[in-house]
């Protein structure tokens, strides 16, 4: 259990790793060799010149301009004058959005920390309950004196910490309504402004039924030029490309190593290079590394090339789903939120993802394999879930001192170093925690993919949603109730049943010490490591120095990376709970959380103008979670004091607590009414507005031409090996929209409606003749 003393050498630890971080980070950002690592994003946009290319030769690796180290840190000031609607135009509304996640974070708890500390904290601390205890050998410290555990059983002033429970929950909830108010007037504004995006137009049809007389193609064009004749345009099918994708991905490492051992040899032409043809190159035939390559890449574009044709001509690749698009954003909008089926299983309609934001490898997936797949992935959650309180409880039990002698007996004169003994204290546990929790963003995106959701912003909202459960159970529920059971463990054993309660409510408020080392490593230490980018500064260097042969190669070697919505809002979530659970406990935890969220702001404020270069845009769909997430942690904090008080004897005062969740509750279902659908949702009349202004804009407009290839698998795109080949399969994928004479007899010649469709076909006359585009 961490003391005053402790936690000061923590924060003096994390605060010198972070300023060294930043530091570095102020002088590596102004070297012309890193330009591209830390301004990647301008490179992309082609607004910003490679230094490298002028002036003499020291000038090109090294700044020799002193008086720009004078002004290091000036990137705080730069990252803080983007205006909010400049920023959205640059990076796009879920990167400004992410900010102001941040920013409610201060707008919560900068006033709440001055209202607890002004209230709870002499209210805790003028108390002596904490001495009397040490009596029966309860573990604590000077700093639990500022918590709510110094406060004696059924005391009076325990109606503070209910004044201020009630202050906490209306303030919060004002905030997140005006913040709810205010990012759904947003969304509605950039949805009305935003340029025009083919997923606006289109839609994805899932679970076509099997039909014998038809392909999954014609069925589709049949289908929706009869249900909705007087909007349908086109529709692109969906294939299963898996394998292709993998050979092409396979012949892009294999051109890569080829481009590598061509550099090499450029530079001592007198010596080929030679390679083992066995695993990692350790051993096998020894061969040139050259030719062995260019055999390979040859190879690999023959099977590609075969496996292109294969694709196009077997009906059995096409999987029952295709992305329609809709002469206008009115038509898209009423299939999408509709019902087109008598049969509610079968043609489901949904908005397709835009197309960058589509997870191609999951549209391969049956959909009547989903509910089995997601009932797999539940029950491996929770074992996963489970099973991880183990090293929890090991992190918990190790990272004490008693923990550590007990485990390594040899150590026990070092640890009883003063200064030793404050860094296992204040240090260890939250950096240990830290490491155990690395490789978790991994796994649960891996679990997202296989329960086949389709679009890249999907995947990172379920793994998020799992992420903060993951966090709530584990990190947070495991670390209180493990760790106040081991500091406890001989309280629990030599007291009577009735009493153990009484003792784990003086022992959960007293965690919030391990969660301060916790908040500064990860959130101090952490993101100021965050921007300094060490990992992408070294992969770029080695790329650059080994790979890079041409322009195209050195913009690729680039990796501006992207917000990570699926880890960075997770944790804000875990920082909101800490916060709001512990702000009427022990708010000394208050300042800690403060100062992550404005690091953390203005560190990605940052990172979000000159790097990172998002992958889609969902038009902040994502809220919706935070908002849900924020006001979990609200209903979470109101019960555990409610559970506090009941341990103290507060049996007055607690029923005044009741009121708070069912308030809240409320509060979340009125936002959920009244914001919601503007992020499930696309308001009929914006659509129509919409249509209007761009037919009187561009009355000559080839839609069709813009979206026929709009959703075209990208691996389609990304084959160049045999040009002439790629235009005769392409040509088949884009005509595949073009009307199609039916198989069926009855249906070209009688009005009798289909089985499957339920309607007949319009005539071929029926169809609008697009004009060329200007």
């Amino acid at each position: 259990m961490a003391s005053l003393k402790d936690i000061g050498v923590a924060a003096a630890i994390n605060i010198l790793s972070a300023f060294i971080f930043l530091v570095a980070f102020a002088i590596l950002r102004l070297q012309p060799f890193n330009d591209r690592v830390y301004f990647p994003k301008w490179y992309l946009k082609g607004l910003r010149s490679d230094p490298t290319h002028s002036g003499a030769f020291v000038r090109k690796f090294v700044n020799l301009d002193f008086r720009s180290y004078i002004r290091f840190l000036n990137w705080i000031p730069d990252a803080l004058r983007m205006p909010e609607p400049e920023l959205i135009e640059h990076a796009g509304l879920d990167s400004a959005v992410y900010l102001r996640i941040y920013l409610i974070g201060l707008k919560i708890f900068v006033p709440i920390a001055f209202l607890t500390w002004a209230v709870l904290v002499p209210v805790n601390w003028t108390n002596s309950t904490l001495e009397l205890a040490k009596i029966n050998n309860v573990t604590s410290t000077d700093i639990d004196k500022l918590s709510i555990s110094n406060i004696p059983v059924a005391s009076q002033r325990f109606w503070g910490h209910i004044v201020m429970a009630y202050a906490v929950t209306f303030w919060a909830c004002y905030v997140l309504f005006k913040e709810y108010a205010k990012v759904a007037s947003m969304r509605l504004q950039f949805l009305a402004s935003e340029r025009r995006r083919a997923d606006q137009f289109t839609v994805l049809a899932r679970n076509v039924p099997p039909d014998p007389d038809e392909s999954v193609s014609e069925l589709v064009e049949h289908f929706f030029l009869v249900n909705h004749p007087d909007h349908y345009l086109t529709h692109q099918a969906v294939y299963n490309a898996n394998k292709l994708a993998k050979l092409v991905k396979k012949k892009k490492k294999l051109q890569n190593w080829l481009v590598y051992y061509k550099n090499k040899y450029s530079r001592n032409s007198t010596k080929r290079p030679f390679m083992k043809t066995g695993f990692l190159g350790l051993w096998g035939k020894k061969v040139d590394a050259i030719n062995h390559h260019e055999s390979e890449v040859e190879k690999l574009s023959k099977e590609i090339a075969a496996e292109r044709v294969r694709i196009a001509d077997d009906p059995n690749s096409i999987m029952p789903a295709a992305f329609v698009s809709f002469k206008s954003r009115w038509g898209a909008a009423v299939c999408a939120q509709t019902q087109q089926s008598r049969n509610p299983t079968i043609w489901l309609t949904e908005w397709a993802p835009e197309p960058r934001d589509v997870y191609w490898p999951n549209l391969a997936i049956p959909y009547v394999s989903l509910s089995l797949r997601r009932l797999i992935i539940a029950v491996a959650f929770f074992f996963l879930t489970f099973f991880f309180m183990i090293p929890i409880a090991l992190v918990q039990s190790l990272a004490s001192l008693e923990g550590i002698e007990k485990a390594a007996p040899f150590l026990k004169p070092v640890i009883e170093k003063p200064f030793v003994n404050s860094l296992i204290t204040g240090f260890l546990p939250g950096i240990v925690l830290k490491l155990f929790l690395i490789f978790l963003p991994a796994i649960l995106m891996i679990m997202s993919k296989f329960e086949g959701f389709i679009s890249l912003s999907s995947l990172e909202r379920r793994s998020a949603s799992r992420y903060y459960l993951f966090n709530f159970v584990n990190v947070f529920l495991g670390s209180i109730i493990t760790g106040s059971a081991f500091e406890q463990l001989d309280t629990f054993i030599h007291q009577s049943a009735s009493d153990i309660p009484k003792t784990i409510g003086v022992a959960i408020p007293i965690k919030a010490t391990f969660f301060i080392t916790y908040i500064m490593v990860d959130g101090w230490a952490g993101i100021a490591g965050e921007i300094l980018m060490l990992k992408p500064l070294i992969i770029y260097h080695l790329k650059n120095f080994f790979l890079v042969k041409t322009e195209k190669d050195r913009e690729e070697a680039m990796d501006p990376g992207s917000l990570g919505f699926n880890t960075g809002e997770p944790r804000i979530q875990f920082y909101f709970l800490l916060g709001l659970v512990y702000a009427t406990v022990t708010p000394i935890i208050l300042p800690f959380i403060i100062i992550f969220f404005g690091l953390a702001y203005v560190v990605f404020r940052h990172q979000i103008i000159n790097v990172y270069n998002q992958e889609y845009e969902s038009a902040a769909a994502f809220w919706p979670d935070v908002h849900g997430r924020v006001i979990t942690a609200l209903v979470i904090s109101q019960v555990l004091l409610m559970g506090l008080l009941s341990t103290k004897e507060a049996a007055q005062s607690t029923p005044f607590l009741i009121a708070l969740p069912v308030l809240t509750i409320w509060f979340h279902r009125f936002c959920k009414g009244r914001y919601e659908p503007a992020f499930i949702r696309y308001p009929l009349q914006e659509a129509m507005m919409k249509d209007t202004l761009e037919r009187a804009r561009e009355p000559h407009l080839n839609l069709k031409g813009y979206l026929q290839t709009s959703y075209i698998h990208p691996v389609f795109k990304s084959c160049e090996d045999d040009e002439d080949e790629e235009e005769v399969l392409d040509e088949k994928w884009e005509n595949e929209s073009v009307i199609v004479p039916t198989k069926r007899q009855s249906r070209r010649n009688t009005p009798v409606p289909s089985k499957v469709s339920g309607g007949s076909s319009p005539s071929l006359s029926e169809t609008v003749k697009e004009l060329p585009q200007p």
